[in-house]
Parts: structure tokens; C-alpha cells; sequence
């Protein structure tokens, strides 16, 4: 149970345009000066240990939706935006691309439950994915719930949902605007009926079920106030159970930790039914405490099995009163252990920790199947409850495999594997047969065989060997206009994935190039160590050095290079823009965290301290203040093309940290190039955006890239 809480990735969807006129120049020469729109500054300076730290942008932390002055900044910023992207050549042939490449049917990893497939599918440009149920395995799906029809702009979305136990109920959540913020509703699966359940003030949450069916656990904040509700700091969660038909407020209260208000809990029903494991954690680390709660004793007593917020405990699977496990402790790469409930501090190996990093671990058909990332590809492995390898599963190809789902006693499972020219495909997998077979196989208007993907090895500044995937069409031999994505933190992988977007990049015969830098999970805890805290320089400069790279190899030319990254990314590239900014033609730094000195302050900020420290002490802010992309913007120095991009309703990170980056850069004499915002409307961090956002927000952003990277767009 892994859980990205506060910052989860933000997925690549960012490509880029085809020219309307292949003939129209696209070298990165200089245009005259934009007009930006003129923000008003004010005096107000932090004293903060001994510094005097100035924020004359600090009212456009002020929320949009509450403040007409930050609104009209907001629309004068995109009149600005939108009058300069417009004279881009090339972007309404990529949107013409984009919505060919993103015309194909989609699934998601089906999920089995009282003998029925419960599915996700997009027909293609549909906005929102449509749910559809099978009673059968080949039987015809039929529409649960489709959410285009919720809001006039597609931007509500169907988010996380779960059947019951028999396949009789769904628990589904309602994602409006991009919000994290969700409402339960509940759907009886045989009439299509909603029922009048309904659960508000839901966020990072499960929706389990008792094995019953009688109700569902869920964690929720309290009620923030109308005005904060999408600022206010996440504090005080707690794990609840709604019995169906009852209101909200009788809701019974399972787990909370009052005394503690920075823990969230998160409950899931072990796999018997009899046992509910609450996980707490208290930031963004796998560090966790782990409660269980005897379900069939009414009002029986949470017992602490796992104290102190140290390690990783991820559950796999119950035999009983024997606990599977996936833990960190003693394994910074991650092992299997066993534990007896009524002895919880003696546990024993099942699988010992491996060379590769362990990403996964559950019970399907009575066996464990483990996920293992071996430098940052897929490997599935099955073993026996005692530890016995039984093989791997055999994947068809180099890629990722993902969504793994399958109950404990049921031979029948599936899971998604993509690759970086393999659209995302579900298969089948039979436990007792060990055969794989695909259920739902992508049709894609491009041809794979075009496309050539290398892993390549790169030395940082301090040696450290750094992987990085490099992605272009076969015929593409010498330097190419080149995009490289990073993220770099909270202990997240990027492995290949598919984007449709960044195929309409590709055939232009642009390059895509993906670093595992340092920060992330690709080889277990000392990665993640080593590019986080007092060691977060170490991202920069991965990032830095696989861009010297790529110029040093003859993959792009130095004028050719742009960088993107979003949420955590969006705070590397600013940062790495600030250090190095002779280095990058273009920079896309997408809904970043961009004030490292208040970060904390806003929503799930206060989360990342485990990544980033707290600028409340002296040693960390010291590091902060270093790097913080707002804070170091370098008047005097020839900064590249820099196209922003955030959301009026990301209550994850809040718009006002690239409200106030942007602000700065327009103000700072860093050269010609433009320095510009995108906001988007009804969206947030990223998931629940409509496609036809997506799809127009790419085109702008490749667009701007190919611009100043001198990528030559013909027209399709």
C-alpha cells in the first residue's frame, strides 16, 4: 500500500504541435519584448533567522475564487498568455494530431468481485472514463456510471470507487474542478439506482468495504470553512463506517488520533473480513504505524502491532492470525515477512530483500506475487505463503506493469503493462496455469516499429550513475530538438509509460528523454535518500548533468534542449533553470512548488516536510533557501523561454506558487525570451482533467517547446 499522500506524480501528457505551414521559421531566435501585465508589489519582509527574507508577491497566495484582484491578475495573465501562444506556428495542426492520437478505446485494470468485472473505458475523446460492469468475464459490459453528462465542461470526473464484497453495491467518488477533495456516493449494481448515501469531506482515502456488505470505511477531514476549503492545512483525519442507509453524521468513528492532528489514517479490510488494519502516517515517507481491529468483536480494542512511525509495513495478505507484509525494516530495498498477530514483534523472512527494489506485494490464488523494479523496469515474481520461488511472470517486453488486481482466494487476475511504444494493455493472468493473455489490447493511430527506446547510464556531478531513457523514431540519428522529464522525490519511480501526447512530439522527430534521478524510488531507499533533505542539490544536479549529457552524446544541440517536470518536477526545473539557465532553451515547469519557505502552510504542504525539511528550522531552511525557485530568480542572467503552467482549483499544491514565480520572473531582467503562465480553469494537480484540456493544454505547451528548440513541424 504504497501511497504517494500529498504529492502524487503528475503523469506526462505534454507533446507537441505540427506546423500549419511547414515552411514558417521555428529556430528559437527573439521576438520583441512581451508586455507582461504589470503586478503590484508590496512590503512585506520575514525576519527568518537572521535573514531579512522579502515577499512583495504574497497577496497572490490569496485564493482566486475569493479575491477579485488575484482573479483579475489571473485573467490579465492569460490574455497575455493566450494572445502570445496564438502566433505559434504549428499548434492547430498539434491539436489536430493530439485528438487523432488520443481517439482510441481505453481500459482500466478490471476489478472482480461476486462473479462480475468491474471496468473503466474511455471510447477515446470522451472527457471523463465511463464504468462498466460484465457479468461474466466475455459477457457485455453495460454502463454503470458515466460522468460526461455531471457538468457542462466535462472537469467532474468519477475518481476512486469500490464494489462490495458480493458485486451488489459500488462506492464510488465524485472529483469536481481537479479538487482532491471527493463525495461518496453509493450505486446498486443490478438497477443503477444511486442510492441516497452520500459522504462529504473525503480526501486520500479508501473506500473498504465490510465483507458483508452492510457499509464501507472511509478516512475524511472535518468540514474546513467555506472560504479555506481549498487552502486550509489537511489536519485531524480520521477513519470512519457508514452503514448504508444511514445519514453522514451517524456515522461511527473507527480510528483517530486527536492528540496527534498531523496523522492520517487509512483502513482497508484484510482479506478474511475479519480484521480492519489501519495505516498512519504522518508525512509523505513509507513510515508507518499499523492498528488492527477485530471486526467480528463489537466495540473490541485497536491493537498497536507496529509502533513508532519507522518503517514501511504495507499489507499482503492474511492465513489467519499470520500476517504477510511488505516492510523496509532491516531492507532498504524491501522484503516479504511473516507475523504472528499475537507475537507482532517476532516476524520471520519470507523473501528475503533482493538486488532489485521491491514495489509490491499481495496474495491472489493463495500465493505472493511481488513486483520488483530492476533498474526501473518491471519484473513480476510468485512465490509460496513459506517463501518458495515459483517463477515469474512472463511480461512482454521491457515496460511497467501496474494496477496488479486479484483476490486471495481466486486463481483469476489482471494488470496493465505499457511501455514507452506500448499503449497501455490489460491482460489476464491465470494463477494455477501461470498464463498470461491480453483482455483489452489499445488500437493506436501510430506505428511501435517506428520508434527505438535505450536506457542509457550517465555520471552525476559527485560519479553517482544515474539511468536515463531516451525515446525518438529510428531515423532520428543526429542532435534533435529533445524534451527531458524528471521529478526527483518522495520515493517515486518513473518507469516507461505510454503518452499518447508525446508521440505527436516523436514524429515530428523530436527526442524524449526520461531521468531516474536521484529522490525517486528506482533503487530503493538510498535513492530516495540521496535526493531528498540535505541532499536535494543532488536532484539538481542529476538533472543538470543528464542534460550536459544529452548535449555531450549528440542527442540535441545546445540551443535544442527544453525541460519539463510537474508538482515536485515543477519545483526541479525551476530550480535547475535558476542554477543553470545558459544550459535549457525551454523550460515547462508544471503546477510546482515553487515557495519553499511557505510551502507548509497550504493544504497537504505540510506533508512534504519529510522530503523537503521544515523552513521552520534553522538547518533546513538554510537548505530551502538555497534553491527555493521563487527566491533565486537571477536578475542579470539570459534565462530560456519559460512557459508555466498551473490550475485555479489545485488544492494540492496552491496556483499561488506559480503566481508568485511568475510574477518574479516578469519582473527580473533575465532576457528576452518570454516568461509566461498558463491557468487553467476548473482544473487542479492533475487528475479528473477533461480530455479536451488536456489535449489543448499539450498543444500549447509542445507548441511553445518547439519554438525554442527549433523544431521543425510539418504539417500531418
Amino acid at each position: 500500500m504504497r501511497r504517494a499522500l500529498a504529492l502524487l506524480p503528475l503523469l506526462f501528457a505534454a507533446p507537441i504541435h505540427a506546423m500549419d505551414d511547414p515552411k514558417t521559421e521555428t529556430r528559437n531566435t527573439v521576438a520583441a519584448p512581451i508586455a507582461y501585465p504589470e503586478t503590484e508589489k508590496v512590503r512585506v519582509t520575514d525576519e527568518l533567522f537572521g535573514q531579512k527574507i522579502a515577499d512583495p508577491y504574497r497577496w497572490l497566495e490569496n485564493d482566486v475564487r475569493n479575491d477579485p484582484k488575484v482573479a483579475a491578475w489571473v485573467t490579465a495573465q492569460n490574455e497575455v498568455t493566450d494572445a502570445y501562444l496564438a502566433t505559434l506556428p504549428g499548434r492547430a495542426a498539434f491539436k489536430a494530431r493530439l485528438t487523432e492520437l488520443f481517439d482510441y478505446e481505453r481500459f482500466g485494470v478490471p476489478e472482480k468481485k461476486g462473479g462480475r468485472y468491474f471496468y473503466s473505458r474511455n471510447s477515446g475523446l470522451q472527457n471523463q472514463a465511463v464504468l462498466y460492469v460484465r457479468d461474466s468475464l466475455n459477457g457485455e459490459g453495460r454502463v454503470l456510471i458515466d460522468p460526461n453528462g455531471w457538468s457542462k465542461d466535462g472537469a467532474t470526473a468519477l475518481s476512486e470507487y469500490s464494489p462490495s464484497q458480493d458485486g451488489k453495491r459500488l462506492a464510488y467518488g465524485i472529483q469536481d474542478g481537479g479538487s482532491d477533495w471527493r463525495t461518496v456516493r453509493v450505486l446498486d449494481v443490478d438497477s443503477g439506482k444511486v442510492l441516497p448515501d452520500e459522504v462529504k469531506w473525503v480526501k486520500f482515502s479508501n473506500l473498504a468495504w465490510a465483507k458483508d456488505g452492510s457499509g464501507f470505511y472511509y478516512s475524511r477531514f472535518p468540514a474546513p470553512a467555506a472560504e479555506q476549503q481549498f487552502q486550509a492545512l489537511n489536519e485531524n483525519q480520521a477513519v470512519y463506517f457508514h452503514k448504508l442507509g444511514t445519514a453522514q453524521d451517524a456515522d461511527q468513528l473507527i480510528y483517530s488520533t486527536p492528540e496527534t492532528p498531523r496523522r492520517g489514517h487509512f483502513a482497508e479490510v484484510s482479506d478474511d473480513g475479519r480484521y480492519l488494519v489501519v495505516t498512519t502516517t504522518e508525512g509523505t515517507d513509507n513510515r508507518y504505524e499499523i492498528t488492527l481491529i477485530d471486526l467480528t468483536t463489537p466495540g473490541a480494542k485497536p491493537i498497536k502491532l507496529v509502533p513508532g512511525l519507522e518503517n514501511e509495513w504495507s499489507y499482503a495478505g492474511n492465513r489467519g492470525t499470520t500476517f504477510y507484509w511488505l516492510t523496509n525494516k532491516d531492507a532498504p530495498r524491501s522484503r516479504v515477512v511473516a507475523m504472528d498477530i499475537a507475537n507482532p514483534s517476532a516476524i520471520r523472512d519470507v523473501v528475503p530483500q533482493d538486488q532489485a527494489v521491491l514495489e509490491s506485494a499481495r496474495t491472489i490464488a493463495g500465493e505472493l506475487v511481488l513486483s520488483y523494479l530492476v533498474d526501473a523496469k518491471s519484473e513480476v515474481r510468485r512465490y509460496s505463503p513459506d517463501g518458495q520461488m515459483l517463477g515469474k511472470v512472463a511480461l512482454p517486453g521491457i515496460g511497467t506493469v501496474a494496477g496488479i488486481s486479484g483476490d486471495a482466494d481466486d486463481a483469476e487476475a489482471f494488470y496493465a503493462f505499457t511501455s514507452f511504444n506500448v499503449p497501455t494493455t490489460i491482460y489476464r493472468y491465470d494463477a494455477k496455469a501461470d498464463r498470461a493473455d491480453a483482455w483489452a489490447t489499445p488500437k493506436v493511430a501510430f506505428d511501435p516499429s517506428r520508434y527505438a527506446v535505450e536506457q542509457r547510464f550517465y555520471n552525476s556531478k559527485d560519479g553517482t550513475r544515474v539511468p536515463m531513457f531516451v525515446v525518438r523514431r529510428k531515423d532520428v540519428t543526429g542532435p534533435a530538438p529533445t524534451v527531458l522529464w524528471g521529478y526527483g522525490g518522495f520515493n517515486i519511480s518513473y518507469t516507461p509509460a505510454f503518452s499518447s501526447a508525446r508521440i505527436a512530439w516523436l514524429e515530428q522527430g523530436g527526442v524524449f528523454a526520461l531521468a531516474n534521478i536521484r529522490g525517486g524510488g528506482e533503487y530503493g531507499k538510498a535513492w530516495h535518500d540521496g535526493g531528498r533533505l540535505a541532499n536535494k542539490q543532488n536532484v539538481f544536479d542529476d538533472f543538470i548533468a543528464a542534460g550536459e549529457y544529452l548535449i555531450a552524446q549528440g542527442v540535441t544541440k545546445k540551443d535544442g534542449l527544453a525541460v519539463q517536470g510537474g508538482s515536485n518536477g515543477g519545483l526541479l526545473v525551476g530550480a535547475v533553470v535558476n542554477q543553470r539557465p545558459d544550459l535549457f532553451a525551454a523550460a515547462l515547469p508544471a503546477v510546482g512548488v515553487m515557495d519553499m519557505l511557505r510551502f507548509d502552510r497550504f493544504t497537504a504542504g505540510r506533508y512534504w516536510v519529510d522530503d523537503y525539511g521544515y523552513p521552520s528550522k534553522a538547518e533546513d531552511f538554510k537548505i530551502l533557501r538555497t534553491y527555493s525557485p521563487y527566491h533565486n530568480v537571477q536578475s542579470g542572467k539570459t534565462y530560456p523561454a519559460i512557459l508555466a503552467t498551473t490550475a485555479d482549483t489545485d488544492d494540492r499544491v496552491v496556483p499561488g506558487h506559480t503566481f508568485k514565480y511568475t510574477a518574479m520572473l516578469q519582473a527580473s531582467d533575465i532576457g528576452p525570451k518570454p516568461h509566461l503562465v498558463r491557468i487553467e480553469t476548473r482544473a487542479g494537480h492533475g487528475s479528473g482533467k477533461p480530455t479536451d484540456k488536456i489535449i489543448e493544454e499539450t498543444a500549447d505547451l509542445y507548441a511553445f517547446a518547439a519554438r525554442w528548440t527549433g523544431l521543425e513541424v510539418k504539417a500531418p
